[in-house]
């Protein structure tokens, strides 16, 4: 009660960097908002609650739990992660539907590392903007780090991975009574709406990534169309509710055709209130994906308020001057790479947002160890994804992920600039 009557009796109010922090913390909530919550997190919740109602548990644990063998188990978790062009919170409410269904802690947080940190486009783009070196060392650090930080995490948490396997062995199999490949063909279609929705393209781009850019929408509405049919021919869904549910979206996309995200709104809540109204599997579905979010939702909106106020958006100031920051990763010391990676690992960068960031840090003096320590802790760590974490897996064993990640990102880093810079 003292500490919060002191903060508020000396609160800054009126001091220019103070008042501007403020406006920075709600411009990067509307930002964040706006850019990520309907077109990323929305399809993520959808894919999480689908997993936890239509993946089957066995499935789960033959593939990622505590008792599959460990080249498959991280080789699947590793795969997984690196097709989904997502940010350090979009890939929240997939992690927490996976550990969930009892995958190993291991595998689950090789997964969570590798969804935002093996990011083809992101590396692509590293290569192209600061040079073949540092893309190829980010390229091969994320996909060591994913499967390091995996199995260190196991064998940190051993006994209570040991007591998992033992019971997961007297799970027995389950049957949904639906074949596999119509789940894979689900699944398939979701993820695929989720990324085209999301296609970023580059600056003055051409040939293919540019027509695929140019033609995402087209490709998220045949995908569309594509789930639509899967969901009243195998799941369940009733044709009168499926056209109901599209036909907001279908006029929309008509009238707004400048505003996309208008009808892939309306499509998310019409899919949501066909599935929260249909007896069975949808329902169960709807119920899942909402749980997930009503748990992640608030606490990712206080953490990405919380990160602004202290550091701004992407080329505006928070509290701490930025240019502490560029003074802070110039060189190669320990002190310079632990701070890139610490600093790194609170900030938010939406997906391929730290290429330029770093960019402009790097003309500021920016050492090359600092930029790749930066590069491998920043993507795959925020505060926002911090408090999530924590909600799913603990503190203990958030802390744990959360010092691998930073010590091996400053380790790599010194590594890296003591041999190139």
């Amino acid at each position: 009660m003292t500490v919060v009557f002191l903060a508020a009796f000396f609160l800054p109010v009126g001091q220019p960097r103070f008042d501007n922090a403020l406006v920075e913390s709600f411009a990067l909530v509307k930002w964040y908002a706006r850019e990520h919550v309907v077109l990323c997190l929305l399809p993520a919740f959808l894919i999480a609650g689908a997993i936890a109602v239509f993946v089957r548990k066995d499935s789960v644990m033959r593939y990622l739990g505590a008792r599959a063998p460990k080249p498959l188990a991280y080789g699947v978790a590793s795969v997984s992660g690196s097709i989904l062009a997502v940010c350090s919170c979009t890939v929240l409410p997939l992690f927490a539907g996976i550990y969930r269904m009892g995958a190993g802690l291991g595998p689950a947080t090789a997964f969570l590392y590798a969804g935002p940190a093996i990011n083809v486009l992101a590396i692509i783009l590293t290569a192209r903007v600061l040079g073949p070196e540092l893309g190829i060392a980010r390229a091969i650090g994320a996909v060591v780090f994913s499967v390091v930080i995996g199995l260190l995490m196991h064998l940190f948490f051993r006994n209570e991975e040991e007591e998992k396997a033992v019971a997961q062995a007297d799970v027995p199999a389950s049957d949904t009574g639906r074949p596999l490949g119509q789940t894979v063909v689900y699944f398939a279609l979701m993820v695929s709406i989720l990324v085209f929705a999301n296609w970023a393209g580059a600056r003055n781009a051409t040939g293919p990534w540019a027509a695929v850019h140019g033609a995402k929408w087209l490709l998220t509405s045949i995908l569309a169309v594509g789930l639509g049919v899967a969901l009243v021919a195998w799941f369940g869904l009733p044709l009168r509710k499926a056209a109901l549910a599209a036909a907001p979206a279908v006029v929309l996309a008509v009238a707004l055709p400048g505003h996309p995200m208008v009808a892939f709104a309306a499509g998310i809540v019409g899919l949501s209130v066909a599935a929260a109204t249909t007896k069975g599997e949808m329902v169960e579905w709807f119920d899942s994906s909402w749980g997930f979010a009503k748990q992640i939702l608030p606490l990712l909106l206080i953490g990405v308020l919380v990160a602004g106020l202290l550091l701004g958006r992407p080329g505006h100031e928070g509290i701490i001057p930025s240019s502490w920051i560029a003074r802070s990763v110039g060189g190669n010391s320990l002190g310079s790479n632990a701070f890139a990676s610490v600093a790194g690992a609170f900030m938010y960068f939406a997906t391929l947002t730290e290429v330029p960031i770093l960019q402009g840090l790097i003309g500021n003096g920016m050492g090359k160890g600092p930029a790749l320590a930066l590069l491998l802790a920043g993507p795959a760590l925020s505060l926002p994804n911090m408090l999530v974490i924590r909600s799913v897996m603990g503190t203990k064993k958030t802390l744990v992920y959360v010092a691998l990640v930073v010590v091996m990102a400053t380790t790599t880093g010194m590594i890296y600039g003591t041999l190139f810079g």
